[in-house]
């Protein structure tokens, strides 16, 4: 496959209706992703991701079950589109082939392949898949700060091989600071750059994911994500409003109405965000300790049952190495700082 052609200097593609969803706990309506994707697509958006934050098949106990079937947001979202087309993410072991073909099926014109950074062989038959379908194919190589430029690069080269046409630095947990996303950017570039186009997935856990997204396209990235609002996991992505506002501002043609952007964040999605995502103590503390952005609201849930602080909970995950695909152990980390934290209190004790 070859790169697709791009019509502007850089793309911008929205996830509002997929990273968002964290943030939504999974229960976007049918109203709110036909209205999103309404003013997206008068705003020049020309692609918009729709499913569950964990990809399509994310919809479990593990990952938190969505309030409404993720085929029928999708489905919804294709037939309010007059320009924009629709992609998923997909996910290896949580999401499937058949699972990709009944998104196909609903609307979906675009999959991204989201691996750990270091895994991305496991995305080969996904790329193949998606190929015998017709649609364009991305690839997140998630949690980039835990590889380094020259093995990221190594990871793109073997989605790329598999039929991928945008590799992405996915910057998941929003912890790369300025000169290691630029390393990665340009090591990527060097690797696929005449092949396919780059990617940039940044979080705005350490408040950069906009200046690293100004830095990517001066690397030669081309495809950029961001969300309304910021709407995401952790303290939420790029967004799309203010990336709209600073490209124009630097002469880079995005073909955004960055006017009708902006409308369609403070009209359309803020009236039901649940929080606003905000750079506080505990998506903080994710990026500095390099947590998976998905595991706040995992966090805040067991921190509340097992009465110790959230930010604890995340700073032992970026301690014990979590990746996504293992938010089920957030629960174990819980449970023993709550034995730690009782042990500490009866030690003081019995010491008074």
């Amino acid at each position: 496959m070859t790169r697709p052609t791009l019509t502007h200097d850089v793309r911008i593609i929205d996830t509002t209706l997929r990273d968002g969803s964290h943030a939504m706990s999974h229960r976007f309506t049918e109203t709110q992703v036909r209205d999103t994707v309404r003013a997206l697509d008068a705003a020049g958006l020309e692609w918009i991701e729709v499913s569950h934050g964990d990809g399509i098949g994310g919809s479990s106990f593990n990952y938190g079950f969505s309030g409404t079937d993720e085929m029928q947001l999708i489905a919804a979202a294709r037939e309010e589109t007059r320009n924009a087309r629709i992609a998923v993410l997909l996910v290896p072991g949580i999401g499937t082939v058949e699972d990709l073909k009944r998104a196909h099926d609903a609307g979906a014109q675009m999959v991204r392949v989201a691996t750990h950074c270091t895994e991305a062989d496991v995305s080969v038959q996904h790329f193949a898949a998606a190929r015998d379908l017709g649609m364009e194919t991305a690839g997140f190589l998630m949690m980039a700060h835990r590889a380094s430029p020259e093995e990221l690069a190594e990871q793109a080269r073997i989605m790329v091989d598999a039929g991928c046409q945008s590799p992405y630095v996915t910057d998941s947990a929003g912890a790369l600071l300025m000169h290691e996303a630029k390393a990665r950017f340009e090591a990527l570039v060097d690797e696929v750059g005449d092949e396919a186009w780059v990617g940039y997935h940044g979080h705005q856990n350490l408040s950069l994911g906009v200046a690293n997204s100004v830095l990517a396209h001066e690397a030669g990235v081309r495809s950029i994500d961001g969300s309304l609002c910021a709407l995401g996991a952790g303290s939420g992505n790029s967004p799309t409003e203010v990336l709209a506002a600073v490209f124009e501002r630097l002469d880079i043609d995005t073909g955004l109405d960055v006017s009708k952007v902006i409308d369609a964040a403070e009209d359309v999605v803020r009236p039901y965000l649940p929080r606003w995502p905000k750079m506080d103590r505990n998506a903080i503390v994710q990026g500095w300790a390099g947590v998976y952005s998905s595991f706040l609201l995992h966090a805040e849930r067991a921190g509340a049952r097992y009465k110790v602080p959230a930010h604890h909970i995340l700073k032992r995950c970026g301690e014990l190495g979590y990746v996504g695909g293992q938010e089920d152990m957030i629960i174990d980390v819980a449970i023993q700082l709550a034995a730690e934290q009782e042990q500490q209190g009866s030690l003081a004790a019995a010491g008074g």
